[in-house]
């Protein structure tokens, strides 16, 4: 999700607070990547929809924005944004209408009061030093998608009244329960990869297709059973001995259970449509038992990754696999045409 960002044509990385040429006639402003302390040299138009600051120099708000009455999007991404500065954020009412606020990868230590905007859809603290999601409580239940990936959050709270979401992003924390979630009905995403989570509690939920809860402490798979929409699961780097509860996953598209304790795949064979099925890295032994257990999605499946495990030291490996999958694409790293 984390990709460079490319500097716009015509700016200059280079040249430290240049003076900035902007159409005045446009709506969208982005100033992504021109290294600028402060907005001194670029003017506002008050007709502005979206203001784009990803990766400069900014350590302060300029108070020309809190008139952008027209402002729908505004990004802060990659600067050197703290909670101080941030602060006077909360009082700038001409701009309430906003949809669209990022701040990821700043300076914050706290999530900032954005109980004014009414009509916020997307919400991204990620990338800061955040240990707590008290405030959250503020923010108004029109939240679709909620990031705060890499910081130092350790309890779900303050977020039951987010009924709308369909992202949320919580990877790379201290988390250790999953909880308050119950009213998550239209959640589609969940992102809680790399934190310390021991036991898988989705409360139910129906419409999730995205969920990763890779390098964790999870030593049991039950708890999927009810996530009948699942089109994607990322358990990973955890310590499961057994693969079971994922019988009722009948939409299931890509199963990543690799890295684990693993020495047989059991409770698949319904998966009819599985395409991507990531087993290496366990302790499975058996090639036959493999082609039994995937024999519903042996028409499907596109992928298959069993390196590092006894089974893939068979001399017929390979050979074994292209020949049972007929639609093999990939084993392993190798790629097939």
């Amino acid at each position: 999700m984390d990709g460079e960002t490319q500097p716009p044509r015509g700016s200059n990385p280079e040249a430290d607070d240049q003076t900035v040429e902007i159409d005045p006639s446009s709506t969208v402003l982005d100033l992504t990547s021109f290294q600028l302390h402060d907005l001194n040299s670029v003017e506002l138009s008050p007709s502005l929809t979206e203001l784009d600051l990803t990766s400069n120099r900014l350590s302060s708000l300029d108070h020309r924005i809190a008139h952008l009455s027209n402002l729908k999007k505004l990004s802060f991404r990659q600067n050197l944004i703290d909670d101080a500065a941030i602060d006077p954020f909360s009082s700038w009412d001409s701009i309430s209408g906003l949809q669209e606020l990022v701040l990821r990868d700043n300076k914050l230590k706290k999530i900032p009061d954005v109980g004014i905007f009414k009509s916020l859809l997307v919400f991204d603290v990620s990338f800061n030093e955040i240990t707590s999601l008290h405030g959250l409580s503020k923010a108004c239940n029109t939240l679709k998608e909620l990031y705060v990936s890499k910081n130092e959050v350790t309890k779900m709270e303050e977020i039951d009244h987010l009924y709308q979401l369909q992202i949320l992003e919580l990877g790379s924390n201290r988390l250790r329960v999953m909880e308050n979630m119950e009213n998550f009905m239209n959640l589609q995403e969940l992102w809680l990869g790399r934190n310390r989570i021991k036991v898988v509690n989705l409360c139910g939920l129906k419409c999730i297709k995205k969920l990763s809860l890779q390098s964790n402490r999870l030593t049991s798979m039950t708890g999927f059973e009810e996530c009948v929409a699942l089109e994607e699961l990322y358990l990973s780097h955890n310590g499961i001995a057994k693969m079971e509860g994922l019988s009722t996953l009948v939409n299931l598209h890509v199963l990543d259970v690799s890295s684990n304790k693993l020495t047989s795949v059991d409770g698949i064979q319904n998966l009819t449509q599985l395409e991507d099925l990531w087993l290496n890295d366990n302790q499975i032994e058996s090639l036959e038992g493999i082609a039994e257990a995937v024999v519903g999605s042996r028409e499907k499946l596109t992928t298959i990754y069993l390196e590092n495990n006894p089974c893939a030291k068979s001399t017929n490996y390979s050979a074994f696999l292209r020949q049972f999958f007929p639609n093999i694409q990939q084993i392993d790293c190798s790629v097939f045409s």
